[in-house]
């Protein structure tokens, strides 16, 4: 009788929970620069309806590139920390409750597995292995989904926000070096180029079809910039 070998093809997916965070990490880093190209080509685009000085533009496009840069890391320095603040309380709870109630915490743990679909034995059995290697992490990855080894890092976070929104920023600025002639229409296709990019690379990342997700992009995108230009136009045409 012979022993069926592993199926052809077949691939060992990775589980680690490091490989999510990157995810995560390239995906905001993706949307980083979606907002920096948008909200930068918005901007240069309305003050170029309303003027065709260079100097202008690339001073308020500079002025946007900064201002939004620094509100995207202190904004995303403040949203982690506050998410490692309450990982860390959570982390310090539970080994709070397995010194002083280690019996309820593996009932608990039990429980848990139970709740997944194991039967009790195999539960049980289970919960035994991973106190008897690491209790702490057991309880957080079953309670709570934490890794203690891979808490979130704010300084990074914030770092990486600034630096994706202000290379987002960078090609609608790039495009007012342009002649006055070619200028508007320049930054409008590069900043559609870009969304399509970065609609299909954050679809990608989440293994979805990114043509819903460039469509959505380019669509909210046209419109965002239309009305800045249009906002553009009126005022330099009423504005003195």
């Amino acid at each position: 009788m012979s022993v069926p070998g592993p199926a052809p093809h077949s691939t060992v997916e990775p589980h680690d929970s490091s490989v999510g965070g990157k995810l995560n990490w390239l995906r905001a880093a993706v949307l980083g620069a979606n907002d920096g190209l948008l909200s930068t080509a918005g901007l240069v685009l309305g003050v170029a309806a309303a003027t065709t000085d260079r100097p202008a533009i690339l001073v308020a496009g500079m002025a946007g590139l900064v201002a939004g840069a620094s509100s995207m890391a202190i904004g995303e320095y403040v949203s982690v920390s506050t998410q490692r603040d309450t990982e860390k309380a959570l982390i310090e709870k539970e080994t709070r409750e397995l010194e002083e109630a280690p019996e309820a915490e593996f009932d608990e743990l039990v429980g848990l597995y139970t709740a997944k679909g194991l039967s009790e034995e195999t539960a049980r059995r289970v919960a035994e292995e991973l106190h008897a290697d690491d209790p702490l992490a057991a309880h957080l990855d079953a309670e709570l989904g934490i890794d203690a080894e891979s808490l979130t890092n704010p300084v990074s976070a914030s770092i990486s926000s600034a630096i994706s929104f202000a290379l987002g920023a960078v090609i609608p600025l790039l495009a007012v070096l342009a002649p006055a002639t070619l200028r508007v229409p320049l930054i409008g296709v590069l900043t559609v180029v870009g969304l399509i990019l970065a609609g299909y690379v954050s679809a990608r990342l989440g293994d979805a079809d990114p043509r819903p997700a460039v469509r959505r992009l380019v669509i909210g995108g046209v419109a965002a910039m239309t009305v800045t230009y249009g906002i553009g136009l009126l005022l330099g045409t009423s504005v003195t």
